[in-house]
C-alpha cells in the first residue's frame, strides 16, 4: 500500500463520521474527539507502508486505533482527576465544576449510520450488548470488562466475537457507506 493523498482524502471523508461517533461516545468531548480522529489519520498515514497489502479491512483497524487512543485519553483524565482531588484535599486548589454537555450527534454527518448501529446493538442478547457497550462506548479494556462483570477474559472475547458476527450481518445494508 503506497501513500496516496487523494486516497487519504477519500478515507477521511468516509471514515470520519464513524470514528467521531465512536470516540465522542467514549470521551463525551467534541474537541478531544476531533483530536483523536486527527491523530488516528496521522497514524494511518505514517503506517500505510507497514500495512502492506494485508487483507484486513482498513476500517476495523482505524476503529481500533481510534478506540485505543480514546482509552489512553480516558486513563489520562483519570490520573488528572486523582491529582486534582489530592490537590483539593490538601487545600492547594478549590473545587471546580464543569457542567456536562451531551453531544448533539444528530448535527453530524452519518446520523443514519448511528441509528442503524444502535438499532443493531439493541437486537443483541444483553450479555453481548453489555460487553460491546463497555468496550466501545465505555472505553474499557478486555481485562477491565472481565473484572467489572466478574467473568473470565476469554468469555469477554467470545461475547465480543459473537456480537460482531451478528452486527456484521445486521449492518450489511450500510456496508457500502463505510467502505
Amino acid at each position: 500500500m503506497a501513500r496516496d493523498e487523494r486516497a487519504l482524502v477519500e478515507l477521511i471523508e468516509t471514515a470520519t463520521p464513524w470514528l467521531l461517533g465512536l470516540v465522542q461516545g467514549m470521551l463525551r468531548d467534541q474537541d478531544e474527539a476531533e483530536e483523536v480522529v486527527l491523530e488516528t489519520f496521522r497514524i494511518a498515514w505514517d503506517r500505510v507502508a507497514a500495512l502492506g497489502d494485508e487483507h484486513e479491512a482498513l476500517m476495523p483497524w482505524l476503529l481500533r486505533v481510534a478506540r485505543n487512543r480514546a482509552i489512553d485519553r480516558i486513563r489520562r483524565r483519570g490520573r488528572w482527576r486523582r491529582k486534582t482531588a489530592r490537590a483539593e484535599a490538601l487545600g492547594a486548589i478549590g473545587p471546580a465544576t464543569t457542567p456536562f454537555r451531551e453531544p448533539d450527534e444528530s448535527a453530524h454527518p452519518g446520523w443514519h449510520v448511528h441509528e442503524s448501529v444502535h438499532a443493531a446493538l439493541q437486537e443483541l442478547p444483553e450479555e453481548q450488548r453489555s460487553v460491546v457497550w463497555l468496550a466501545y462506548f465505555g472505553g474499557r479494556t478486555h481485562s477491565e470488562i472481565a473484572r467489572e462483570l466478574g467473568i473470565p477474559m476469554g468469555t469477554v472475547k467470545t461475547r465480543l466475537r459473537l456480537a460482531f458476527d451478528k452486527l456484521r450481518v445486521a449492518l450489511a445494508p450500510i456496508e457500502d457507506w463505510v467502505r
